[in-house]
Formats: C-alpha cells, sequence, structure tokens
C-alpha cells in the first residue's frame, strides 16, 4: 500500500523560508532504492517539477527553484525534504510529494509511480 505523507507548509512572508518533509511508508518498498521528488500545482495551472534526488543523492532542480531550494533525503528515517528559503509569491502553490520506482528519475510526472496528498504554501506579505 502507498502511503507518503507531506508536512510543514504553511503561511510565510516573501523572503522567509519553510522546510517539507514527505514521510515514505509504502509497504514493501526499499525507499533506499527509488529516486524521490517534489512538484507543486497553482491554482489554475498546471503541475510543474521542482526537485528530484536519486537514491545516491543527486540533485537535479527546475530553473525557477534553483539557488533556492535544496532537496535532500534521509534514508533511514525513509524521508525526503524540501529546505525553500528566499520565497516569493510565485512559489505559492499546493506541493506534492513523490516517489519513483527506480533509482533516478526526471522531471516530468510520468516518471513518478506514488504521490502524497500534498500540503499548501503560501508566500504573501
Amino acid at each position: 500500500q502507498v502511503h507518503l505523507a507531506e508536512s510543514g507548509g504553511g503561511l510565510v512572508q516573501p523572503g522567509g523560508s519553510l522546510r517539507l518533509s514527505c514521510a515514505d511508508s509504502t509497504s514493501g518498498r526499499a525507499f533506499s532504492n527509488h529516486a524521490m521528488g517534489w512538484f507543486r500545482q497553482a491554482p489554475g495551472k498546471d503541475r510543474e517539477f521542482v526537485a528530484a534526488i536519486s537514491w545516491v543523492s543527486s540533485t537535479y532542480y527546475s530553473d525557477s527553484v534553483k539557488g533556492r531550494f535544496t532537496i535532500s533525503r534521509d534514508n533511514d528515517q525513509n524521508t525526503v525534504s524540501l529546505q525553500m528559503n528566499s520565497l516569493k509569491p510565485e512559489d505559492t502553490a499546493v506541493y506534492y510529494c513523490a516517489g519513483a520506482r527506480t533509482y533516478y528519475s526526471g522531471s516530468g510526472a510520468d516518471d513518478y509511480d506514488y504521490w502524497g496528498q500534498g500540503t499548501q504554501v503560501t508566500v504573501s506579505s
């Protein structure tokens, strides 16, 4: 049974920081052997790629967040995190954690097989 649970969303002022976490408790899945990613979806827009991390912790970011966001994983805790700094109003969206069945994964939503329910991030003064 697939279970990805995001936490850490909320309201933050422009320039502020938030840290999102995603706990993977999917049964029968070796978390450490699979790539994970973060996506986001703003109202009226398509879901877009934010960041990905491979099983060996190589990382990949969208141009819009590169240098501001950092994805990391803790294989002992089966969690993946997204540290978001220098937040902008345009970062406002529902953020989704995604899991792949492969060691590496890309920036397309179709590259991922498991999804969390999402957590709201609002950047506003």
